[in-house]
């Protein structure tokens, strides 16, 4: 374990006893693993909906996903559940198997919680605009072109299913995920944007550190590939429109990078109080050692230029491990493929680590797994404990023209060998929200 000016002795330690992920590369935990080590891409034409008169026409789908596969005769019962609350469950069940919760008959369950970062599925799009459709009466409203209410009601009724509406809450995720594990505890949810699972995380070690439960199942779940999604994103100018070659679209801190590739998934982790998972006799995969979390407070969809609300986050996660820059060997880094935020990420990095930052290797998932939004931070958390636990650093993909404002060094397009006792994770948000984890060797 990294050892350098250790936090507070008599805080509750945390440690990472199980993993799970639905991912655009599959579900498997070490398939999925080697295939990013490969340099394997996710990213294919869209199929969950036609999108080609879209002006980015590609994505990274869950493909084949089948909620029986995980829960077997349970999934029934979560069948009303929608695509990111199913993504939600066969992630949390693969976590919970692995970490031997299923083996184990002692845990209390008020002493259980969930602290998700968890987003919207798509609702019944095109049910939705035929309702929206008949109940545009131009003529009955003055040529205005109002919604009748009346109309709408009727027609919502006919076309909509109530249930899977309101299925689209953030915290249905949480309340299925507690129904099928008997999880009592406390039970939050959170839904900022692309750092949620990495805040959700954070604060569910918080949760275990203050005594308030012994085992948390965290993480993050998102499906927006729907109409809905793709179009604000376009509208946004913030997705690759990379049509005629999808596979190197989501291309980090490249020069002739045009933006990210929408993703979906899910990442689930069970936390744990380390002298509770020692007592069950639980593998023990890392520890979660330190948790940053801030917001800019500039604009709602521009990072601070001179990055301060990300610097922030990672000097906070670092003192709250009681490290020292020179104590990481790997980050894992936010790395959207967005001219901005690898701009700023790099600039936020190299003020943190200062001379350490060029020897320090970063690199960028997203370009093999699309960005997962609320779900991102908890897949790329899981690579980080990989990367711990086999020496060995996942590339950044499509890497080929370097950008004078991305000066480090980002693991270029093949896996690397490395030994690493502690990761920095990076996650930052729409809305100025920033999110660092770090875990190390235990």
């Amino acid at each position: 374990m990294v050892a350098s000016n250790s936090p507070d002795s008599s805080r509750r330690r945390v440690v990472i006893t199980g993993m799970g992920w639905i991912t655009p590369l599959g579900d498997d935990i070490e398939a999925v693993w080697q295939r990013l080590l490969k340099g394997e891409s996710g990213i294919s034409p869209t199929e969950l909906f036609d999108a080609s008169t879209f002006p980015t026409t590609f994505s990274a789908q869950v493909k084949g996903f089948s909620l029986d596969k995980y829960l077997g005769a349970d999934a029934e019962r979560h069948r009303c559940g929608s695509r990111n609350t199913q993504f939600a469950l066969a992630a949390a069940k693969m976590a919970w198997t692995d970490a031997g919760l299923d083996r184990f008959d002692g845990l209390d369950p008020t002493r259980a919680g969930i602290y998700l970062g968890g987003g919207e599925g798509p609702i019944d799009f095109f049910n939705f605009v035929e309702a929206a459709v008949r109940a545009w009466n131009r003529e009955a409203n003055g040529g205005r072109g109002d919604l009748d209410a009346c109309k709408w009601a009727e027609v919502a009724g006919q076309k909509l299913d109530a249930v899977r509406e309101f299925e689209q809450d953030p915290n249905m995720a949480a309340g299925h995920i507690a129904c099928q594990f008997n999880v009592q505890g406390p039970t939050f949810n959170t839904l900022t944007a692309c750092a949620a699972s990495t805040q959700a995380i954070g604060e569910a070690a918080n949760l275990i550190r203050r005594g308030d439960a012994d085992v948390v199942i965290s993480g993050g779940t998102h499906s927006m590939i729907h109409p809905f999604g793709v179009t604000g994103f376009n509208r946004l100018t913030a997705l690759s429109t990379r049509n005629d070659s999808c596979i190197t679209a989501s291309r980090p801190f490249d020069r002739t990078r045009d933006g990210f590739v929408l993703g979906e998934g899910a990442g689930m982790l069970i936390l744990e109080e380390y002298e509770h998972a020692v007592r069950r006799g639980a593998r023990i995969l890392a520890e979660v050692r330190g948790y940053g979390s801030t917001a800019d407070a500039f604009r709602i969809t521009d990072i601070h230029e001179d990055g301060r609300g990300g610097i922030a986050a990672m000097r906070l996660a670092l003192e709250d491990a009681g490290l020292t820059p020179a104590d990481i060997h790997y980050i894992s880094a936010h790395g959207t493929g967005t001219e901005e935020n690898d701009k700023i990420e790099s600039l936020a990095i190299a003020s943190v680590f200062g001379e350490h930052a060029k020897k320090v290797p970063i690199s960028s998932v997203k370009s093999m797994f699309g960005h997962l939004i609320a779900a991102a931070g908890a897949v790329e958390l899981i690579t980080c404990v990989l990367a711990i636990r086999d020496g060995i650093l996942p590339p950044t993909m499509n890497y080929s023209v370097p950008d004078p404002n991305c000066p480090l060094d980002y693991v270029p397009n093949q896996a690397r060998k490395a030994r690493v006792d502690a990761a920095l994770s990076n996650s930052f948000g729409f809305g100025g929200q920033n999110d660092t984890l770090v875990v190390t060797r235990i």
